[in-house]
């Protein structure tokens, strides 16, 4: 049966080329636009290296603080201390690991001594920062908990920017000059992504190799923390243990005259990806009613235009569908076959959108990805694997059935009602 109908498909594709082409080609363009869309929010939550666990992270990018005295109005919000992010996440005995590291990015200086200087994205963490993120090390290993606690000057660094200091990547053990300070190269990794918003940086160094103030000041500082949760089933019982923690901090706090509030906190990845605002929780249910909204006004509109083509198709084989029904062919039956042979038009098509998709979010990905708040000026570069995901494909599929039963479900039904003499005089009214 399936044989028959891919060559009942192949037939009719053949006995109107003009129709068929234009039909596969709206189609095509459909899928490509709406996966284009679906492509713009899944590289934001979709795994990647070196955040290849996003579904299971869990983010404090922020925290914040109010006066115990509601009636003063004051507040704080932004990235914590040290003491704070200890005191709320570290402690945590239900997550596989807890990163505590700068919450911005910002702009180093990497020279050696009478070379051109190289600037540099550069974020201070911890030692955990690299169990939590899976960089790809090509030379060296990332500092460890006996350099962090030592507050060595070490660092790692992106292939990149290891050639533009030393003029090659294999420099682990090599001492260069950042900001004047002299550090040695620990290790370096391929080049990441600012996609990887939490991962990101082109320098990374132990944040105790700096002075405290650059990084820390009594409850508000410059750290955020990510946790690598075991799984994400685990997720509830994290908040509650966190939500302990802040009523155990509030007391300890309590004569500053603040108190943390949590404001839902810590984000999985999908909510910290829309958590721009760090004075308020995010809507995610309001984004993604917006979403759907956008998903089916791109469904909707190419499903009008696809369904009076494939009205205008059947309207060319009514006599053959008289036929049919005078043989007995049951009226379910023409709607199923209708709507079947729409279906493989469509996959196809939808397949031949979902690849352009790809080669243009891959070709024009430093346009398309731009970020609306991006700490740095580096464009956006994009790995195949972040456009090529299982769930992508899978939205791609759902899209094209969607699309299939709004373009083919009222030309089926009118097919299948057609009066068996009328039909095979050629004529539906």
């Amino acid at each position: 049966m399936q044989t028959n109908l891919l060559k009942q498909t192949i037939a009719t594709i053949r006995q109107q080329p003009v129709l068929s082409i234009v039909t596969v080609t709206g189609t095509a363009l459909a899928i490509f636009l709406i996966m284009v869309v679906v492509m713009m929010q899944q590289v934001k939550v979709a795994p990647f290296s070196p955040e290849s666990n996003r579904d299971r992270f869990l983010h404090a990018n922020y925290g914040s603080i109010v006066s115990i005295n509601e009636g003063d109005g004051w507040s704080s919000n932004g990235p914590i201390s040290e003491k704070s992010a200890k005191a709320l996440y570290q402690s945590l005995e239900n997550p596989e690991a807890i990163t505590i590291y700068q919450a911005f990015l910002e702009t180093a200086v990497a020279v050696l001594p009478g070379s051109n200087p190289v600037e540099a994205d550069l974020v201070r963490t911890d030692d955990t920062f690299w169990r939590v993120f899976d960089f790809r090390f090509l030379h060296g290993k990332p500092y460890d908990k006996a350099a962090f606690d030592a507050g060595l000057k070490q660092a790692v660094m992106t292939r990149s920017v290891a050639r533009a200091v030393f003029g090659t990547d294999d420099v682990v053990g090599r001492e260069f000059n950042l900001d004047y300070t002299p550090y040695t190269v620990a290790g370096v990794v391929e080049d990441v992504s600012t996609l990887a918003t939490a991962a990101y940086a082109q320098i990374w160094i132990p944040y105790t190799s700096s002075p405290v103030d650059t990084w820390n000041n009594d409850l508000m500082g410059r750290l955020r923390v990510t946790i690598l949760a075991k799984s994400s089933d685990d997720f509830t019982a994290i908040k509650e243990e966190v939500d302990r923690n802040y009523a155990k901090y509030n007391e300890e706090i309590e004569p500053t005259g603040w108190k943390f509030v949590s404001r839902g906190r810590p984000y999985d990845q999908e909510v910290s990806a829309i958590a721009f605002n760090a004075s308020g929780e995010p809507d995610i249910k309001g984004d993604r009613r917006q979403r759907f909204i956008v998903y089916l006004i791109l469904l909707i509109v190419p499903a009008i235009n696809l369904s009076s083509m494939t009205d205008s198709r059947m309207r060319q084989r009514v006599s053959e569908i008289g036929v049919r029904r005078a043989f007995g062919c049951r009226r379910g039956e023409i709607a199923l076959q209708v709507i079947s042979e729409n279906l493989l038009i469509t996959l196809f098509a939808g397949a031949l959108g979902w690849l352009m998709s790809v080669v243009f979010a891959y070709l024009c990905g430093s346009m398309l990805f731009t970020q609306l708040f991006s700490e740095t000026l580096n464009p956006p570069s994009v790995d195949v694997s972040m456009l090529i995901q299982g769930s992508t494909f899978l939205w791609a599929l759902l899209f094209c059935f969607i699309l299939n039963l709004l373009s083919s479900g009222i030309p089926s039904w009118r097919a299948s009602r057609t009066e068996i003499v009328t039909a095979i005089n050629g004529n539906k009214h």
